[in-house]
C-alpha cells in the first residue's frame, strides 16, 4: 500500500468485505495536503465506490443481485468490471472524492479483498481510469501473489513436518 501511495501520490487503502459492508483493513495515506482519509476499521456501505464493484463484481449471482439494491451501480456496470479487472468511482461514495479499486484474490483465485486508490476530483480528476488502473492492478497483483507464496511456504512447511 506505501509503495502504491508513493507512485499515484494518493491514499491507498485494502477494503474487505464484512456482511453488507465493507472494512478498511489497512491503509496508506498521503503524507500531506488534501487528502481522502478511510482509517483502519473505517465501516463503509457496500452502495457506493469502486471497491465495493469490485468486492461485489465477483460475488455468486444470488448475492451480487441482492447487493444491487440501492446501489450507485448496475449489472452492467460490474459486468464491465469484471471484463476489465478494475472499478473507478467519481463522487459515487463521497462527493468531490475519486477513487480506482482492484481485486486482490486468495490462492484459489476467489476475491477476498479490494486494494484502492482515492483522493480528491481536483487532482484525480473526473476520468481516474487515464492515469490510475495499471498501477492498481499491479498492486493488487503483488498482493495476490504475496498470498500465493505464503501459502505455498507453508504448504511445503506442513509437508516437510508430516
Amino acid at each position: 500500500l506505501q509503495a502504491l501511495r508513493d507512485h499515484t501520490k494518493e491514499s491507498s487503502q485494502l477494503f474487505r468485505r464484512q456482511g453488507d459492508y465493507r472494512v478498511c483493513v489497512a491503509a496508506s495515506e498521503r503524507e500531506m495536503g488534501l487528502r481522502d482519509s478511510i482509517p483502519v476499521g473505517a465501516t463503509l456501505s457496500m452502495s457506493a465506490g469502486s471497491a465495493a464493484q469490485v468486492l461485489l463484481a465477483w460475488e455468486e449471482p444470488d448475492r451480487l443481485h441482492r447487493g444491487l439494491y440501492g446501489a450507485s451501480f448496475n449489472a452492467t456496470m460490474l459486468s464491465e468490471v469484471r471484463r476489465r479487472g478494475w472499478a473507478q468511482s467519481v463522487g459515487e461514495r463521497e462527493r468531490g472524492t475519486a477513487s480506482v479499486s482492484a481485486p486482490v484474490r486468495a490462492p484459489g483465485g476467489k476475491v477476498i479483498a479490494a486494494v484502492s486508490i482515492s483522493g480528491p476530483i481536483d487532482r484525480m480528476t473526473r476520468q481516474p481510469n487515464r492515469n490510475y488502473p495499471e498501477l492498481v492492478v499491479k498492486a493488487a497483483q503483488a498482493i495476490t501473489d504475496g498470498l500465493r507464496e505464503l501459502s505455498a511456504s507453508h504448504s511445503a512447511s506442513d509437508v516437510e513436518e508430516s
